[in-house]
């Protein structure tokens, strides 16, 4: 438990590569909470995660079977009904350290390009390592995803 992904995002957007790690969730048997920070945002990754290739089952958290969801997209600050073994974070939003600790997975998605989110990346590396989690620093600047050291 507590094992953190930090994925930067330096030349494809999330909505990318947030199929791909969905349904390696999935295929694991997790129930995956998808957290952010805008309404709007998660409105159109709603809409983006329905229609892209593939079938991703998912749903806006406040609905009527938010329980019974694999995938529940979350503002910060809303529950996640659903009990998800992993959490895949947007838009620098706040992941504990025992909420990380008590998860399978946590992936936190940062934007290479905006200093703010590298500086927010680097302050929950330091939180979340400090606190016990194992973590792992993903880069896509070669092309393809490499795990760093």
């Amino acid at each position: 438990m507590g094992n953190v992904l930090f994925y930067h995002l330096t030349r494809s957007p999330a909505e990318q590569l947030l199929p791909v790690l969905i349904g390696k969730s999935l295929a694991a048997g997790w129930r995956v909470e998808l957290r952010g920070a805008d309404p709007d945002r998660m409105d159109w990754l709603d809409r983006q995660l329905w229609q892209g290739d593939g079938f991703l089952p998912h749903g806006l958290a406040g609905g009527p079977h938010d329980a019974r969801q694999p995938v529940l997209l979350t503002l910060q600050g809303q529950e996640a009904a659903n009990a998800p073994s992993c959490l895949m974070a947007l838009h620098g939003v706040e992941v504990a350290a025992p909420e990380a600790l008590r998860l399978d997975r946590v992936c936190i998605l940062f934007d290479g390009g905006d200093s703010t989110a590298v500086a927010r990346a680097r302050e929950q590396w330091k939180a979340l390592t400090a606190a016990g989690a194992t973590a792992q620093y993903w880069s896509e600047e070669g092309g393809s995803w490499q795990r760093k050291r």
